[in-house]
């Protein structure tokens, strides 16, 4: 399902399939978790269905988490599988994850629709399957785990909101690397620090995450969604008008009516995903060009690997989506709508 699982099947009926599947056997992309500085087994991880056990360090890691993959790779293990998203890369990674992968062939498991396929799964003969960032249901849980033992997101946050540190640490127990998540939790987080030194006025600037659908109908992103979570790592907050609009969920629709709730922000952010018009739609829109967040330029668009970046959100995706996006928010935030907000 990809991007249309983020957003309640917005985009299911556009997604297109663009990567075939390698054969079952797993090709070179079988990783192996064990060897040194792993931790004791059998490890027990507590989740939101319960407990799963790992008898022994994992050889065949199978993601089907939407972006676990990326975890496993920033901890140096190539899962025999990964689960398409989106997009056109080899084996489902995107650019900053491609050294990490190396030259492993992992599977891609195209399940469309948010479906999972079980017996494609099976077959790879799994030791571990994680899906962490997958949403996935209590029954699909019991199905995953007849097949191995399956890692699921902690009951702390809603589907699709654990942070990238716990999805990372959840998965370092799991492999026994936890030393290993960490060292990679505090290289990222350190990063974020550095921005906020380089850039003290983000703090408490209050930004919107938006997406805004053809028909022109606009979506804002909970400040429990991971992409939202990028931005408050900056010092940024969520306004405190929109913090009732969300519920349970990590987005919400607005009406033209509430557009103006955009207008409480001190910049917006519009997240292009694929089925977004583009700039020059967002930009001239009737209602939203006559907000002063539009007039007064404060506002970004991502797009391409940028935009790809935030919607990962991991410990590889957001070092470089802060190369890109840090200039961005301080040429918004200058006080001048003259200045113009480089394109990465």
């Amino acid at each position: 399902m990809g991007r249309g699982a983020l957003w309640g099947g917005i985009l299911a009926a556009v997604l297109a399939v663009a990567l075939a599947a390698c054969s079952s056997d797993g090709g070179s992309g079988g990783g192996t978790a064990g060897g040194e500085g792993d931790g004791p087994f059998p490890v027990t991880i507590q989740h939101k269905f319960g407990t799963t056990t790992i008898p022994e360090a994992p050889e065949r890691v199978v993601s089907v988490g939407y972006h676990d993959h990326e975890a496993l790779l920033a901890l140096g293990v190539t899962p025999v599988a990964v689960r398409y998203n989106y997009g056109d890369h080899p084996y489902g990674v995107f650019p900053w994850a491609q050294d990490e992968l190396g030259s492993a062939t992992p599977v891609v498991l195209e399940m469309p629709d948010g479906e999972l396929d079980f017996e494609a799964i099976a077959a790879l003969q799994p030791d571990l399957i994680s899906a962490v960032y997958s949403g996935i249901t209590a029954e699909e849980y019991q199905t995953l785990s007849r097949i191995a033992p399956t890692l699921a997101q902690t009951d702390a946050y809603i589907d699709f909101g654990i942070p990238w540190q716990e999805q990372t640490r959840l998965i370092g127990a799991a492999l026994g690397r936890q030393e290993r998540a960490e060292a990679v939790i505090a290289e990222t987080e350190a990063r974020f620090a550095e921005a906020r030194r380089q850039h003290p006025e983000f703090a408490g600037k209050k930004v919107l995450l938006a997406v805004m659908r053809p028909d022109g109908q606009v979506g804002l992103l909970s400040e429990q969604d991971v992409r939202v979570r990028t931005f408050t790592s900056l010092g940024f907050e969520l306004p405190p008008e929109v913090k009732g609009l969300f519920g349970d969920s990590f987005y919400a629709f607005i009406s033209s009516e509430q557009l103006r709730l955009l207008d409480t922000a001190d910049v917006v952010v519009w997240h292009q995903m694929s089925f977004s018009p583009g700039r020059a739609a967002i930009a001239g829109h009737p209602l939203y060009a006559t907000l002063r967040v539009a007039r007064e330029g404060r506002h970004l668009f991502l797009d391409g690997d940028a935009d790809d970046a935030l919607q990962f959100s991991t410990a590889l995706s957001l070092p470089f989506l802060l190369d890109q996006v840090v200039p961005q928010l301080a040429a918004a935030l200058d006080g001048d709508p003259t200045t113009e907000v480089p394109t990465p």
